[in-house]
């Protein structure tokens, strides 16, 4: 930043003597850095500083001879929070807002009547005691709904545009040069294609979150759901903003991830985004059925049940942990908000916030989970054993089964230990729906999971058709949905799709490995997708809010209390005489 020539206010607002006295020493001070002195009115710097203007203070930190302005500046917020008791930037906040609340007593003129305004009625039951807590969870059931019900027919659409005419196309082009049937359309198409449709399935539910947060911030109900849970939150030491995100990620972790955006203190943002990969996203759904519907038939809700509950309690113990060691406070920072009166939502403004943050998350993403799922595919496709070649070899006999079963001992404690169970967590990295594909494949057993996929059309005309055909149908789907939100059951799922081949596969497999606790071992298994990392793309929106060292403290953290949490649970019932 710079200037020719500062120019002063005609009216000075004055504080009390000894903060006067403060502000003179830190703008003498301030005027003998000449690159501060051009830049800026030494005054406003100052009082700038004592209110805590982290982006000026690296600037003054940068400056040569900075450090002394500096030095000056903490020594005047510590005599002024000595002499009064409070916080620099409180204290000058406190001495203007007297100020400006003396003039108004004198030149405002109010009703005999306390003035009703159409916000303040609402916030009677909206921000009510009793009724508060109840609003806002229905409020932030609707906003879960959204970001996974409604959004699934668009999601669908995604998945199928690109396993169907994408890659059509692609495969078509490969043949063209004659490279079809080689590694390299494998490649293409198991690894390439996979790993760009693994960030795009989830631009849908991105839209929708985003779309519902945007509506909630800016009719102005946000500030008062955050009101609402601010002092159930505190026992994790968190604001009630935080709870939104931790609500987002039972649809996905991913869009929770981001929403922790809505968090204003850096603190609170980490801690909260340390603690949502703990919500039990929809993903992992698909396992607990395969898992329950093998180990306890009879009773498969109630323990998918209890795996929800389990992640919510684990993440409560984990916060107030972390609150009272990594992240803790003197004295917790109150939430001082505004209660802007409620508002009709700006389009334009709802439009640029949608398309801004979904736009981050493409741009920051995409290469890193195409790199990854690059990787993983080499992985399976280097034979290392057996008599396969590249890209035409058994699993168990890929540098991917090697590994797979390096890695499988560790898992002994859990009741699972053998390269089947390791690989398909390996492979859960990516997704958690891979999980069950990657065990039928090492069972060598047909899945039964029905392919997401449109019909093989015959020409690319066909393919544009079906593409704006299945638009419009999951356009249709996702208004039929809407009216459905309140009443659909969170954990009514359909029959298991699974057959029973690799049903009986996995019942024999870790019947073995328990010595004949298979029950225990599938609970430790489902109790360890449950707490240990989400996915590739949750790390990448970890790393891209938080940085390389936070999120491999997050993920190096869930996956010792996954393990930490699936021996316990093996451990213990054995102990107990169960399973």
């Amino acid at each position: 930043m710079t200037t020719t020539s500062i120019t002063q206010p005609s009216i000075i607002f004055k504080y009390d003597t000894i903060i006067e006295d403060e502000i003179t020493q830190l703008s003498q001070a301030i005027e003998n850095v000449p690159n501060l002195k051009a830049n800026y009115w030494a005054r406003w710097l100052a009082i700038q500083l004592l209110e805590g203007d982290n982006l000026l203070l690296l600037e003054v930190q940068a400056a040569l001879g900075g450090q002394a302005v500096l030095q000056v500046l903490e020594n005047s917020r510590t005599h002024l929070e000595n002499h009064y008791g409070e916080e620099s930037e409180i204290i000058l906040a406190e001495h203007r807002y007297g100020f400006v609340n003396e003039v108004v007593g004198k030149v405002l003129i109010r009703p005999n009547g306390l003035l009703i305004t159409n916000s303040d009625r609402i916030d009677k039951i909206v921000i009510h005691r009793w009724l508060g807590i109840p609003i806002f969870l229905v409020m932030m059931w609707v906003v879960f709904k959204v970001t996974t019900d409604v959004a699934a027919p668009f999601l669908n659409w995604v998945s199928a545009v690109i396993n169907g005419p994408i890659t059509h196309w692609v495969v078509a082009l490969l043949n063209l040069v004659n490279l079809g049937g080689t590694w390299l359309e494998n490649l293409a198409v198991d690894g390439i294609i996979a790993g760009v449709g693994g960030v795009l399935v989830f631009v849908p539910v991105l839209i929708s979150l985003y779309l519902a947060l945007a509506l909630l911030e800016d009719s102005g109900y946000m500030a008062r759901a955050a009101f609402v849970m601010d002092r159930l939150m505190n026992v994790l030491g968190l604001h009630g903003r935080s709870f939104l995100p931790m609500v987002i990620g039972f649809g996905c972790n991913v869009p929770a991830i981001y929403a922790t955006r809505t968090l204003e203190n850096p603190r609170d943002r980490l801690l909260t985004g340390l603690l949502v990969p703990f919500m039990s996203c929809g993903a992992r759904l698909p396992v607990y059925i395969l898992f329950a519907s093998i180990f306890f038939p009879q009773n498969t809700g109630p323990v998918i049940f209890g795996l929800y509950l389990m992640g919510i309690v684990t993440a409560i113990g984990l916060g107030v942990l972390l609150k009272s060691t990594l992240f803790k406070e003197d004295e917790p920072m109150p939430l001082l908000m505004e209660l802007t009166p409620y508002r009709w939502p700006n389009l334009k403004t709802i439009w640029f916030s949608v398309w801004g943050r979904t736009l981050a998350f493409i741009k920051n993403a995409w290469t890193i989970i195409l790199a990854t799922s690059i990787i993983i595919w080499f992985l399976m496709a280097i034979p290392i054993g057996g008599s396969g070649r590249f890209a035409h070899t058994n699993i168990n006999d890929s540098a991917f089964g090697i590994i797979a079963g390096a890695i499988a001992p560790v898992f002994t404690p859990l009741g699972f230990g053998n390269q089947q169970t390791g690989g398909a967590l390996i492979t859960g990295l990516v997704a958690k729906e891979v999980v069950i594909s990657t065990l039928a494949e090492v069972y060598n057993v047909t899945h039964g999971v029905k392919a997401n996929k449109m019909p093989q059309p015959t020409s690319f005309i066909a393919d544009i058709g079906e593409i704006i055909t299945s638009f419009f149908t999951a356009t249709i789907d996702t208004v039929k949905s809407v009216p459905l939100i309140v009443g659909i059951n969170l954990f009514e799922t359909e029959p298991s799709q699974n057959s029973p081949e690799l049903m009986a596969a996995v019942k024999t497999s870790f019947e073995e490995t328990s010595g004949g606790h298979g029950a225990l071992a599938g609970l430790a298994f489902m109790v360890f997708v449950l707490l240990y990392t989400p996915c590739i793309v949750t790390i990448i929106a970890e790393w891209h809010e938080f940085g390389a060292k936070w999120t491999l403290f997050s993920v190096t953290g869930q996956i010792a209390v996954a393990w930490l949490m699936g021996t316990i649970v093996f451990q213990g019932g054995k102990l107990l005489g169960l399973g």
